[in-house]
This record gives C-alpha cells, structure tokens and sequence, in this order.
C-alpha cells in the first residue's frame, strides 16, 4: 500500500542548512505529497531566500511565518498538521539532514510494520564538528538496533519506553487524530509527551535505526542548564506521563557509561568536564522540576524559553 506522507518543517531564523535540507527531502525516494514549513520570524526567512530561485523549483511547499510569541512547540506543530491531510506526516526540524535519500521509506516502513504503531523516530548521528562526549550521547540514545517499544517495557526501558524526538519522527495520523494531538501549549519534550500518553493508550513507538539524519549540538554548560530546567518543568506539567517512571536513573546510567567510554578510549582528560556539565544538567533539571516553588524572575533566567512564560 502506498501512503501519502507531508513533512513538517520547523525554521527558526533559518540559515543555509535549511536549503540543504529541503533539497535532501525533495531527492528522497519515496514521494512526498507537501512540505509544510512553519517559520518563526520571517525576516530572516525572507533574507535566506531573497534574490534566488530556490523554493521555485519545488512545487510542493507551502510556508506559514509567525512570530516568536507565537511560536509553541506543542501548538505550532499541532497546526502544522491541521494543514495536512496525508495518512503520515513527518515532523523535522532546520538543523537535521537526512543521511541519504532512504529517510522517508525507511520511517514509514518502521511506522507501518503493524497497525498500532503511533511514531517512528530516526536515528540521529553526529555531525563532523560534534564533541567526543556528545558522540556519545547520539550513540547512548540512538543504539545501532531498532526496536518498538509498548507498556510491556516500562520495567526494563523505564523512561526510555517514552523516548520519541520530532528532530526527525514519523506519525500514524489516525491515531494521531485519536490521541487528540499534540499537547497544545509545551515549553519542551512534545514529542515524548505524545508518546507517553500513547503508549499509556496501549499504541507503540518505533525506533527506525536505519532511517538517519545528521544531528548534535555542542551545547555549554549553561545551556546544558537551561535545556534541562526546560526539561524539568516539562515533565513538572505532565505528570501523568512522567511520575510513571523515573528519569534519574536513565541519566545516572549515562553518565557511568560515558565515563567507561572516555576511559576506553584514552578520553580520560574529559571526564572532568563531564561531571561538571552534568551538574549543571542535574541542578537545571531538578529546577525545572520544582519550578512552581521559585520566583517567577528566577523561573524566566533559568528558563531558555522566556517568552512561556509571558
């Protein structure tokens, strides 16, 4: 059976990557119906493509401007896919590449394989620039196997059973139609929120090893902070997915790893660097987690987010 798939792209003053990534999409084997962009701030949209004929070689692509106050995680995607009417839509985001023209057959082959299957997210591999601890992390997070996770797994996946990133997923669209979407307001983590209620429903998620794009980034460890602050207060606003399974335990297991790995491969000199980013991540996360405690002007600076909270 063929089915049609739209791929929603989210842009945030868009550098030239993003031509680099519609064209990837574009060359893809398995035909795309539309790419829907939604683009935050359309000035800077407008200076990437201004002078060039660029997206006048694609016929397909229809592009939504709104502003930074507009812009949600949960609620931009949300009408992203009220804009499409195909049976599978595929969420990316500008800073991810597809590795090869397979990305798109390969997630929908992962999607499609049973009937209650709800996403099916790539596997993310480092870019050429990306730091030796972040390696890691793309290799910690996104294995060599793919695999479909249920309910049945929470013992032994824990958090992980949850774990779904719209850099690059595929979605049913009947059940996600079902499931009622997208949370609409989130300041992180859309994608495993949806999981985790889908899950709970009794749907699946897959993990498509073999569909890659290219992706990491070399945060600093106040961004470390920020990012995961953001995470904690995300998790503090959906309980009914995360006060199910604990994520301490999945971050305590990474950073032991990490530090076999560096020591395995004559890395040592990075482990002190580790343990302090990792701080920083904990006392970000366990912030965020207690973030209705904590002054709003001390919510806002620790937050990488500001306009949330307006």
């Amino acid at each position: 059976m063929q089915y049609s798939v739209d791929v929603i792209l989210l842009t945030h003053k868009p550098d030239s990557r993003v031509k680099e990534l519609i064209k990837a999409v574009e060359e893809q084997t398995y035909p795309i119906r539309k790419m829907i962009i939604m683009n935050t701030e359309e000035r800077y949209f407008e200076k990437l493509f201004y002078g060039t004929r660029f997206l006048e070689k694609y016929k397909n692509i229809e592009v939504h401007h709104l502003s930074e106050k507009e812009f949600d995680h949960g609620r931009t995607r949300a009408k992203a896919v009220q804009y499409s009417k195909a049976d599978i839509f595929v969420c990316m985001t500008q800073d991810a590449v597809p590795e090869n023209n397979q990305l798109i057959q390969k997630l929908v082959d992962a999607l499609t394989q049973q009937d209650d299957i709800a996403a099916a997210y790539a596997r993310q591999l480092p870019l050429p620039d990306c730091r030796e601890i972040e390696k890691y992390t793309r290799s910690f997070n996104y294995p060599e196997q793919s695999s479909v996770k249920a309910a049945d797994d929470m013992e032994r996946l824990g958090i992980k059973t949850f774990f779904c990133s719209n850099v690059c997923a595929a979605y049913n669209r009947e059940i996600y139609e079902h499931m009622g979407g997208f949370v609409k307001k989130a300041i992180f983590n859309e994608d495993m929120i949806y999981a985790g209620h889908a899950v709970s429903a009794g749907y699946r998620i897959a993990y498509a090893a073999d569909a890659r794009v290219r992706h990491s980034h070399n945060y600093t460890c106040m961004q470390q902070f920020r990012r995961n602050f953001d995470l904690g207060v995300s998790q503090a606003e959906h309980p009914e997915v995360f006060d199910i399974v604990s994520s301490e335990s999945e971050g305590i297991r990474l950073i032991k790893d990490t530090i076999k790995y560096l020591g395995r491969t004559k890395h040592k000199r990075l482990i002190p660097f580790l343990i302090v980013s990792s701080a920083y991540k904990f006392i970000g996360y366990q912030l965020g987690k207690h973030y209705e405690s904590l002054p709003d002007r001390m919510v806002k600076w620790c937050s990488s987010n500001k306009l949330y909270w307006q």
